[in-house]
């Protein structure tokens, strides 16, 4: 086999990164605010019909294959900050990991019929004009919870969260630094041995 001078056989894992985690730290950080209104079991089994489910055909509403979660139908957090919308009934459809994952914070109508890599367009779900039409009926349904927490929120207790979460990101980037001047030593030490 001729390979290049720098083709591998074996592909490396990418190093970590402390930095890297800064989306994660800024979804916790909004996540752990937002308020949670868990239904009743009433609310459940009316949401499922409406999406012509019951608790024995439960199903991802995107693509249908077996549901694993339940996901925000309207994202909870967009551009770094808090949309409004919470998690409650009228906000959370059951879906399965992949086009869970794959949505992420986008609009859900967009993804489905989008080119995005899991989206069920993209893997050619064959019944997608009808998931549509429930999930446009799902979002007629009930009027989801909106929280303005500009005005909810005495500003400084904003303030102090916001500060909080930048200062922990300047730790992650001072951190960062670090961990190259620690992983730079122990490749030093490695060659003198």
């Amino acid at each position: 086999m001729k390979r290049s001078k720098d083709s591998r056989l074996c592909q490396l894992p990418k190093v970590s990164t402390v930095s890297g985690r800064s989306s994660s730290i800024t979804n916790a950080f909004i996540n752990a605010i937002i308020p949670v209104h868990p239904p009743t079991l009433e609310d459940e089994l009316e949401a499922l019909a409406v999406l012509e489910m019951t608790p024995d055909t439960i199903q991802c509403v995107y693509c249908g294959d077996k549901h694993t979660e339940w996901d925000h139908l309207r994202p909870l957090i967009r551009g770094k900050k808090p949309t409004g919308y919470i998690t409650e009934i009228a906000n959370l459809v059951p879906a399965c990991g992949k086009c869970n994952q794959s949505k992420g914070g986008s609009d859900w109508k967009t993804w489905m019929l989008g080119p995005a890599i899991r989206s069920p367009k993209h893997r050619g779900i064959p019944d997608i004009d009808r998931r549509v039409k429930l999930l446009e009926l799902y979002q007629e349904w009930r009027l989801p919870v909106q929280v303005d927490f500009d005005a909810d929120i005495d500003p400084q207790l904003w303030k102090q969260h916001n500060q909080n979460h930048a200062d922990l990101l300047a730790m992650l980037v001072k951190s960062q630094i670090l961990a190259k001047q620690i992983r730079k030593a122990l490749d030093e030490a490695n060659r003198r041995k």
